[in-house]
């Protein structure tokens, strides 16, 4: 059974845009045909498009990682309201891919967004105490065993301490696949959004 009135964001990687990720939204677009999806340009400005932290520096440094949540949060917010599903987070999903996975993962993992599902494309969880206010959000991590810029063990970690924290988890690591949305990881995320927000 396909979903029925459901928002998907996207969350593009460094130096992109959001419309990067429309071609993913209409290969979907079928198989969800009740959904509306938005794909937002991050808030900060990159040499090659825009980026949801910086990265020069020192990334994990605390002024850094607050700014990279307070864009997050108001450009989510703002969607969400557009749309109008502030009453509805259940019906909302998060899919990110490299730096959008990891704004999204912070995004749940924190327990700022209690959303309906959550889909990983080659990301990393930040180190932080995860939360369990949003284990009620069904969690996909796929990531390419070929990465060579965030390595699939990143995937691997981030599963184990979801998973202690009580998140329901899937992982999907595979075989020559490097830092990108393959075929196959566009159908298991697909497949996850179906299910989880069927």
């Amino acid at each position: 059974m396909a979903p029925q009135d459901s928002l998907i964001i996207f969350f593009h990687g460094i130096g992109a845009s959001g419309a990067q990720l429309m071609p993913l939204a209409t290969s979907w677009r079928e198989a969800l045909p009740n959904s509306r999806f938005a794909a937002p340009d991050a808030p900060f400005p990159h040499w090659r498009g825009h980026q949801w932290f910086r990265i020069d520096g020192n990334p994990l440094a605390p002024e850094n990682i607050q700014s990279a949540r307070d864009g997050f949060n108001k450009t989510v917010s703002d969607i969400i309201r557009r749309e109008g599903f502030e009453a509805r987070l259940d019906r909302v999903a998060f899919v990110g891919v490299s730096q959008g996975a990891i704004v999204a993962l912070d995004g749940v993992a924190s327990g700022r967004w209690q959303v309906g599902a959550l889909v990983s494309f080659a990301g990393l969880l930040a180190p932080m105490q995860v939360s369990s206010k949003s284990i009620e959000t069904p969690v996909l991590l796929v990531h390419g065993q070929d990465d060579r810029t965030i390595p699939s063990l990143a995937s691997t970690i981030a599963a184990g301490q979801l998973r202690a924290a009580g998140f329901n988890v899937e992982i999907g690591i595979l075989p020559a696949v490097g830092h990108t949305i393959s075929p196959g990881g566009s159908e298991r995320g697909l497949l996850f959004l179906r299910k989880s927000l069927a």
